[in-house]
């Protein structure tokens, strides 16, 4: 979905009904009196009872609630109110964007981290620093966020969000495959070269297939962020870069050329890849014990290999499912020089440029971001966050999530927040599925530049 345009009469009406329909909203009723208590409003595709249930209940009974004591402690008047929402997200996201094009809504607001480069470009949202003044880049928990999680809420450089809970791509591996392949354990690949070697080995076991890494258009977005993107990252190379599209560059080249020495060369299953549940089904070949390395992020070990409530559970995961990081094509190629990447996703909350109260709702901001707010929200569950200091104390049982903060967390990246990424993301997982099919890598990223000019404007901007 493309955001509203910001002038045109229909465009105008529709914002004017929903600003009518927030007409409560802190910052779209008249200035009030001095001596008037300060009202903020937090709003979120949550709702009790229904959509993340659980965020809705941590805003009611505990956000709420304690942000408002705290500010009768320090003598101030403050109300808090929530806007629930209990829908799909493209219609929340419109409903945000009619909001803030009509300069009213919610004074914090949740948005995906993949849309805020496009309500940034459309003037919806701005810098932090610009909205919430100086007590901005004081606030305490920069230290604990690392800066790759920052890049989640960070569009041209400038930070508009703060990141939410978070996750992180790796490879999984079956020990138990390995030591019948004579392979190392604990396995940690250097280079993509490691990984077609373990590959290698791993053939030679009947009834195995030795790599699994998403391709193709049935896997949709799963291709994109658990294959072409790290792969691209370890290049040194990112979708999307200083104003350009990436085309068919070396590193998509490289990217392409990695799925043809995988899928054509025997190392990988091609119909998994063109299945409509292909994904679903090579989760339960893992858990089977026939595929010997597969990449994936943190939700496989937390929601799909879980011993008791698992898609695909295994009763022994703890022993026979090792992980290790998403080599750079070779030491040092991968984006800022790393030897190791990862892709992430994530929500993050932003500041509605035109509150009344900017500074006070900085400080309702920050105060859900602190770390006695993560870890309310987090309810005893043990799931990564964006704050060093909650990971370090809520994965303290879970050696595998500990690692995707400590080690995967400080390398990885995230997708451009612009509106065309979709279209991009489509055109990348055509060309993958290309290379599977047997099309040779260098006429597939040729393609897949041609559709990349036709979506974002033409050959200008676009880079090889």
């Amino acid at each position: 979905m493309r955001l509203p345009p910001r002038s045109g009469t229909a465009a105008t009406l529709t914002a004017a009904l929903a600003a009518a329909v927030l007409a409560l909203a802190s910052c779209g009723s008249g200035a009030p009196a001095a001596d008037d208590p300060v009202t903020l409003t937090i709003t979120a595709n949550a709702i009790s009872g229904g959509k993340n249930s659980a965020s809705a209940d941590w805003i009611k009974q505990w956000v709420i609630p304690r942000f408002e004591a705290a500010q009768k402690a320090a003598g101030r008047d403050v109300r808090v109110l929530f806007q629930p929402n209990g829908v799909d997200d493209e219609q929340y996201k419109t409903k945000v964007a009619l909001d803030l094009k009509s300069r009213t809504g919610a004074d914090v607001i949740d948005l995906d981290g993949i849309w805020v480069g496009e309500f940034a470009q459309a003037g919806y949202i701005k810098p932090l620093a610009e909205v919430g003044g100086t007590g901005v880049e004081a606030w305490e928990g920069w230290s604990q966020i690392p800066q790759a999680v920052q890049g989640l809420g960070i569009f041209d450089g400038k930070k508009y969000g703060l990141p939410q809970g978070t996750d992180g791509r790796v490879l999984y591996y079956n020990r138990q495959l390995f030591a019948k392949a004579g392979l190392p354990d604990p396995w940690q690949p250097t280079s993509w070269q490691e990984i077609i070697d373990a590959g290698t080995a791993l053939r030679r076991l009947p009834g195995v297939t030795p790599i699994q890494i998403n391709a193709g258009t049935a896997m949709g977005e799963a291709t994109t962020m658990q294959g072409a993107l790290p792969l691209l990252a370890g290049t040194g190379t990112e979708i999307y870069s200083g104003g350009k599209w990436t085309g068919a560059s070396q590193g998509l080249k490289d990217v392409l050329g990695f799925y043809r020495q995988v899928y054509g060369g025997g190392l990988g299953d091609p119909r998994l890849q063109q299945e409509a549940k292909g994904r679903d089904k090579s989760f339960a070949e893992f858990a089977e014990g026939r595929i010997g390395i597969l990449a994936e992020g943190d939700y496989f070990w937390r929601a799909v290999v879980e011993p008791q409530a698992g898609v695909a559970p295994m009763a022994n995961r703890d022993e026979v499912v090792g992980y290790a990081k998403i080599p750079a094509r070779e030491p040092g190629a991968g984006v800022r020089g790393q030897d190791f990447v990862s892709m992430s996703g994530g929500a993050v909350r932003v500041l509605n440029p035109f509150s009344r109260n900017p500074r006070q709702a900085w400080e309702l901001l920050s105060f859900m971001h602190s770390a006695e707010a993560v870890k309310a929200e987090l309810a005893g569950a043990a799931r990564v966050t964006s704050r060093t200091d909650v990971n370090a104390e809520v994965l303290a049982g879970d050696p595998m999530l500990t690692f995707i903060s400590e080690e995967v967390l400080p390398v990885t990246a995230y997708r451009p927040g612009l509106a065309v990424y979709p279209q991009v993301s489509a055109a990348l997982q055509e060309a993958t599925a290309a290379v599977v099919s047997g099309t040779a890598p260098d006429e597939a990223a040729n393609a897949y530049r041609a559709k990349v000019e036709g979506i974002v404007g033409g050959p200008g901007n676009v880079a090889d």
